[in-house]
């Protein structure tokens, strides 16, 4: 069985990598990583914190996850990065999402922050979203 977490990553990338908005804002290409590259020059974003909890039925396994996505902004401000936050909000709030092995019953955004790095100075937006999944049967 595949795991939920790594099924809605998937269908996360698949779904933000079709928007040619966002890979516009991203310097052509979707940037959205486990881990930084090394050398990597914003925007980009990160899958951050994820927690997945049981969410099983009497009829249905299943499982409730709250997933964040980090963006980091240019030098000089949190435009670019919150830019690219309201494109993810558009792109996978509510969103039809097709996963592997899984079946996503809802997918919200449930919050948005934004803070300063306080090492590189840079901004980072971060995008919580929830998903509740069933394993497909």
């Amino acid at each position: 069985m595949t795991s939920p977490v790594l099924s809605l990553r998937r269908a996360i990338i698949d779904a933000a990598s079709a928007d040619a908005e966002l890979r516009a804002l991203m310097g052509g290409t979707l940037r959205l990583y486990d881990e930084p590259p090394r050398g990597a020059e914003p925007v980009y974003a990160l899958f951050g914190d994820v927690r997945a909890e049981d969410w099983s039925t009497d009829l249905d396994r299943g499982h409730a996850q709250s997933v964040d996505i980090v963006i980091w902004s240019e030098k000089g401000g949190a435009r670019t990065a919150l830019m690219a936050a309201d494109r993810f909000f558009a792109i996978l709030d509510d969103a039809p999402l097709v996963l592997d092995g899984h079946r996503l019953v809802n997918l919200r955004v449930t919050e948005l922050a934004s803070a300063r790095d306080k090492d590189s100075g840079l901004a980072r937006v971060t995008l919580r979203l929830r998903a509740v999944t069933e394993v497909a049967g």
